[in-house]
């Protein structure tokens, strides 16, 4: 199992002495150093996967070797993420091949630019023997499963491309499943998954590929999770509780998860864990 240590500075700390700060300090490093660190959604631009302009670099990116490096970062998922279009031919072919663009980016870095220092993962046992290299590792996930299509065959491909969870909507309706953000407006598509929806979700189970429920709508998350033989991932979604937004999973979602086995990666993004507005510094 990976672990994901963080330590919480929270109220109670400040009314520690320094000594006592320290130690809390020193023992999240301990466990941080000791156990498999991931971070479960990176998104990518291509342009930062040439020969030219590469993670082998310190940009500023808020991910990248120089920065895995530095804040022990072991794993990072790198995402082939691609926006809600049209649901048309012509939308599923664009989506297609800008999903294409991003899996090809990472098999670059991984392959190319800096096969000493970072490798592929597909596997659990692909992460623990590529960490005890001394390498990174690199993983892939897909966000919105629109460059699907209507072609349930694509599954597979992202699956052979090297993809190890799905998200089937983004912000839009897609053809798979209703987003989060119909509730803002109270329209629907599909009112939860479509059958399609339902059909690539049976595939994933069957290749073993992850369903991430981080974005898709309420009724979606909870038909998916109903539906899927194996634990999903929310892969960067907060508490409903805590902060009031459409993205963020409720109580009712966060024990159908638990039900499921499954697991949520928070989100250290402003509008997802505060629900009064902050004043925002670079993203």
């Amino acid at each position: 199992m990976f672990v994901l240590a963080c330590a919480a500075a929270g109220a109670a700390v400040t009314a520690q002495t320094p000594a006592a700060s320290e130690q809390l300090a020193a023992r999240a490093r301990a466990i941080h150093e000791r156990v498999i660190t991931l971070d479960t959604h990176d998104d990518i631009n291509p342009a930062n996967f040439t020969p030219e302009c590469n993670y082998t670099q310190r940009l500023t990116t808020q991910v990248n070797l120089p920065k895995m490096k530095e804040g022990g970062l072991d794993v990072a998922f790198f995402i082939a993420y691609t926006g809600q279009g049209p649901l048309t031919a012509e939308g599923y072919d664009a989506a297609y091949k800008t999903v294409v663009e991003k899996f090809e980016a990472v098999h670059r870095l991984t392959e190319s630019i800096a096969p000493n220092e970072i490798a592929l993962a597909l596997t659990p046992a692909d992460v623990r023997r590529i960490v005890a290299a001394g390498k990174k590792a690199a993983v892939i996930g897909i966000e919105n499963g629109y460059p699907i299509g209507t072609d349930l065959s694509r599954v597979k491909e992202f699956y052979d491309r090297g993809g190890r969870y799905l998200s089937l909507a983004h912000n839009g309706h897609s053809q798979l499943a209703d987003s989060n953000t119909g509730e803002a407006s109270g329209e629907w598509l599909h009112n939860g998954l479509s059958d399609l929806g339902r059909q690539v979700i049976a595939e994933m189970n069957r290749l073993g590929m992850m369903i991430d429920i981080s974005h898709p709508s309420k009724q979606a998350n909870l038909q998916a999770m109903a539906l899927s033989k194996a634990p999903v991932i929310a892969s960067h979604s907060s508490a409903r509780a805590l902060a009031n937004h459409s993205r963020n999973l409720d109580d009712e979602q966060l024990m159908a998860l638990k039900k499921n086995g499954g697991v949520v990666q928070t989100v250290a993004f402003a509008s997802y864990v505060n629900a009064t507005p902050l004043e925002r510094g670079p993203a």
